[in-house]
């Protein structure tokens, strides 16, 4: 688990493991080992022993960190074999109550009047919400002015409060605040409309064609982890995240689409995120700080 405990990646690993140990008829453990946007805890799994006891929970950032982060004593390709894509989710850009914005082209406008653009805040700097924002400011022609925080908690708590005046994150991490009305959707990521948000337009529906960032969950192992081992280990997560209770947790509470596909669809999903956000990172020379 490469991020701290408290996260959307560590909750999905905690929901699966009791299953997973009853299935695989062994001890699980969820070892938190988190630093440089989940790099650490991706460079010790892929060190590891090819030998099906360790596997690497990720999300989004995983996909950004070899353009991010140019140094890493890894390859994300080469040294890690995919197992399953766990699910995706739309990203949502938010606003409190009390700030005036209603609808995206309002947060354009407001961007390209406002010296400096508009403040917006992420989880962190070089995250997808990070780089969504910035691909849309540039299709937009606008100026957004970006607050990065140090994690989902901090930046909650100041969208909570009205400190910043736009915030973007999954619907994972936001759903509680959407349902409760203390923060106010303006326009979500997906491709689609998501089932949960019905009555939030999506960024393309808006003018921008094509525009899709949606935050994602999966796992590897490190390569060359034996292909029987990953399949077993595959179908017992798999079997674990679609038990009622957990698909329920996962799919209302967390409003996470879940897929559970193998090792060939996180391979080809995982390339094409890798190129995505890649070329916004090194087209607008984005930097880890």
């Amino acid at each position: 688990m490469p991020f701290p405990p408290g996260g959307s990646v560590d909750a999905l690993a905690r929901l699966a493991q009791p299953v997973l140990e009853r299935s695989l008829g062994t001890a699980v453990i969820v070892e938190n080992r988190a630093g440089a946007g989940g790099s650490v805890g991706a460079n010790a799994v892929a060190k590891a022993p090819p030998d099906g006891n360790t596997w690497l929970f990720v999300f989004d950032t995983h996909a950004v960190n070899p353009s991010l982060l140019p140094n890493m004593p890894f390859d994300s390709v080469k040294d890690l074999d995919p197992v399953m894509l766990i699910g995706t989710a739309p990203m949502v850009i938010v606003t409190h109550p009390s700030q005036p914005y209603r609808t995206l082209a309002e947060v354009v406008q407001a961007g390209k009047e406002r010296a400096g653009g508009v403040p917006y805040g992420t989880i962190g700097n070089g995250s997808l919400g990070h780089l969504a924002m910035t691909l849309l400011a540039k299709r937009a022609g606008t100026s957004f002015n970006h607050i990065p925080y140090r994690g989902g908690g901090p930046l909650i708590n100041d969208a909570l409060g009205g400190h910043v005046p736009l915030s973007i994150a999954s619907v994972a991490v936001l759903a509680s605040h959407l349902t409760a009305g203390t923060l106010r959707p303006i326009v979500q990521t997906g491709a689609q409309r998501a089932t949960t948000l019905p009555n939030v337009p999506t960024v393309a529906e808006n003018g921008f064609a094509g525009f899709e960032a949606e935050a994602w969950w999966g796992v590897f192992a490190p390569a060359g982890t034996p292909a029987p081992i990953v399949a077993r280990f595959q179908e017992a997560l798999a079997g674990a995240f679609r038990e009622p209770a957990t698909a329920r947790q996962l799919t209302e509470t967390q409003q996470i689409k879940l897929l559970a596909t193998g090792p060939d669809a996180l391979r080809g999903f995982f390339a094409e995120q890798m190129k995505i956000w890649g070329e916004v990172v090194r087209d607008n020379s984005i930097k880890a700080s």
